[in-house]
């Protein structure tokens, strides 16, 4: 199968991280669907790990973790999907279920979690495998295309806004202007409607599309906002937005930061936090970490129900380097980057290679 492959981390110039490759299809298990890959998002997180600063468990690599596509083969115990049906496999690929996080159903802390495109080969390629219980169906009334970032920058984006234990009439922050905060923006739109948000971002082109979705004012990283926020989400990559956000936090207010990695190239800005003007009066930083099934599923369902959209630019999974080095240039790219890896079959999947093959070791 068609695959686009990390062979190491930083291994390559930004632009070459990736590597086109033929390789064999992944084995069918006893509890794992196999999936014709229609499309698959391109996540930060991707970057992270071409980059290095997440570390897989596995090298050569493919990445991807928001990939919707058709079940093109059924393990022999999985009794609740069948070929043909329409699903997604998000960055939640495995958790124990018996921990004390997961009783709490708290899977996205589990000590054994693994994840999609970092633990196990992901949706950059023709075919992709998960075990059938971390598959999602995709509502009738989401697209593939669009449905793709939900699994991730809306998922971690619905989980970011619970996070923030916001009320109604709070005004909210979002630092960035990227895949997971335009929607984070349309979501609190719907469920806080009279919650004025602000946005901080760099490019002029994202403050625009910020109002164009309906923000109350956007601003620079460094510009004051018209009022104090009882809540900040941050979606970027480096430290100064969070250093410049702390002070507009009210006395209480809590500053979520939703990534999983920050760089190193301004860690610098750190030294600048001034405890009584950023961090006195109860305000408190909470980080995000990975996501539940319930997350992605109530995303996808708020998403159906609430005509929730992202953006999106598409392009072929031979380009998957190009929306990445786009990615980290800071390209003004409105929305998700999804790659189209082929078009959905619908009732008509091609026969998977092996779909008769069935072996129980993982």
């Amino acid at each position: 199968m068609r695959a686009m492959r990390l062979t190491q981390p930083d291994g390559g110039r930004p632009g070459e991280w990736l590597t086109p490759a033929n390789v064999d299809p992944p084995q069918l298990t006893d509890d794992d669907v196999i999936i014709r890959v229609s499309v698959c998002g391109v996540c930060r997180t991707d970057l992270d790990l071409v980059e290095g600063r997440l570390r897989a468990s596995h090298y050569p690599l493919i990445p991807g973790h928001q990939i919707v596509g058709d079940i093109a083969a059924v393990g022999s115990l999985v009794r609740d999907r069948r070929e043909g049906d329409r699903v997604g496999i998000a960055w939640i690929n495995h958790a124990c279920g018996e921990c004390r996080w997961c009783r709490r159903g708290e899977e996205n802390l589990c000590p054994y979690f693994r994840a999609t495109g970092c633990d196990a080969d992901g949706g950059y390629a023709e075919y992709a495998a998960a075990p059938a219980a971390f598959t999602y169906a995709i509502p009738p009334a989401l697209d593939s295309d669009h449905a793709a970032p939900l699994l991730c920058a809306g998922a971690i984006g619905w989980r970011s806004l619970r996070l923030t234990e916001l009320r109604d009439g709070d005004p909210l922050g979002l630092t960035g202007f990227g895949a997971s905060a335009h929607l984070v923006l349309q979501l609190a739109r719907h469920r806080h409607p009279n919650s004025p948000i602000y946005v901080f971002a760099r490019s002029a082109g994202e403050r625009a599309f910020a109002r164009e979705l309906g923000a109350a004012w956007a601003g620079d990283t460094t510009d004051r906002p018209p009022a104090p926020m009882a809540a900040i989400i941050d979606t970027t990559p480096a430290w100064k937005p969070i250093v410049e956000a702390l002070p507009h936090l009210m006395p209480g207010g809590r500053l979520v930061i939703n990534a999983i990695r920050k760089t190193n190239a301004d860690r610098d800005e750190l030294a600048r936090i001034d405890y009584p003007t950023s961090l006195w009066m109860e305000r408190e930083i909470k980080s995000v970490a990975n996501v539940t099934r319930a997350d992605v599923r109530e995303m996808l369902d708020a998403a159906a129900d609430m005509s929730i959209a992202p953006t999106i630019d598409v392009l072929p999974l031979e380009n998957a380097n190009e929306a990445l080095a786009r990615l980290r240039a800071g390209a003004a790219i409105r929305g998700a980057t999804v790659l189209r890896v082929a078009e959905p079959s619908g009732r008509h999947v091609r026969d998977f290679p092996d779909k008769n093959t069935s072996n129980s070791a993982r």
